[in-house]
């Protein structure tokens, strides 16, 4: 590539890749303009973005995208059910829409299993696009604001600029990086606790009754929500919940561990991950809401 009139800008500025000039040059174009293999299109666009002249002898691969930003309005009718870019299309910006849909088909696989070995009505699936319909909504408007934060005129680098210094502030930047890595996730699932509806982080956890099939006592909460069901995870060792959850044994696992959290004595937690239910430290139980749980996302019991 060789450069004509070039023009200084931060962001656009050549490197050099085994002894040749090379230039990565975010753009936008209509999507009849193809990238072909002479450069014309792609050389046009790199001057409108970076306000560099180029000329592309050679171009070893090219892709392009748009900010297309679409979204069904609802995930159900009847037996036709949509996950993924089916069901909401975004610009490809750090892989977000590649990780919602794995949550989609995640917090949806489940529940056709539930209704498919008759534990649950055929309602459960509802709580699909209930539940994940606004994630998809939020992160049209992430990807949207991303977007307009490309855009290559003086406006928008102020913007940019702005918004880069309150990056630096860890309230600002843990609000983005929970967004972003969908942590800040919350289904209303009628329960006010600030637990129930998220989805549970990782735990390191100390089994207390570890299972003779178990190597280590040591293991992850993720890793006990691989077998497809429900967990009940009693960290203090309180037989009365695992009492009050006998009945669900065989779609719900139940299992006393230790962990590192001091303000939950209980989790139930779905197979997607999310909390249904917990156990603030030191409550009594009341043991009708453990079941009103249980019975709502795992069927009533045999």
């Amino acid at each position: 590539m060789r450069r004509r009139g070039h023009r200084d800008h931060r962001d656009h500025q050549p490197q050099n890749v085994n002894g040749q000039a090379a230039l990565a040059a975010r753009y936008f174009f209509a999507a009849s303009r193809p990238v072909d293999s002479a450069g014309t299109p792609a050389a046009a666009c790199t001057l409108w973005a970076s306000s560099t002249d180029v000329t592309i002898t050679t171009m070893s691969s090219g892709t392009r995208w748009i900010d297309t930003a679409r979204q069904a309005t609802t995930y159900r009718t009847g037996r036709v059910l949509l996950a993924g870019d089916a069901a909401h299309v975004y610009a490809p910006v750090g892989g977000q829409g590649l990780n919602v849909g794995i949550v989609d088909a995640a917090n949806l696989g489940w529940k056709l299993a539930a209704v498919v070995c008759g534990w649950v009505g055929e309602d459960i699936p509802d709580t699909y696009t209930t539940e994940r319909h606004p994630v998809a909504a939020r992160l049209l408007q992430n990807t949207r604001a991303q977007i307009a934060l490309m855009r290559p005129d003086p406006q928008t680098r102020a913007l940019w600029e702005m918004f880069s210094d309150l990056m630096d502030l860890d309230d600002a930047h843990r609000y983005v990086a929970d967004m972003l890595a969908g942590m800040d996730v919350r289904y209303d699932l009628g329960d006010d606790h600030r637990l129930v509806g998220t989805l549970c982080p990782d735990m390191k956890l100390t089994l207390e009754r570890p299972d003779p099939d178990i190597v280590t006592a040591v293991t992850r909460s993720a890793d006990l929500l691989r077998e497809g069901r429900g967990l009940l995870l009693d960290l203090v060792d309180r037989a009365e919940v695992r009492d009050a959850a006998a009945a669900w044994t065989g779609r719900v696992n139940t299992v006393t561990a230790r962990t590192d959290r001091v303000d939950v004595d209980a989790l139930l937690i779905r197979p997607d991950g999310c909390v249904a239910w917990a156990l603030p430290t030191g409550q009594d139980l009341d043991a009708t809401t453990l079941v009103r749980a249980l019975g709502t996302w795992f069927g009533q019991p045999a």
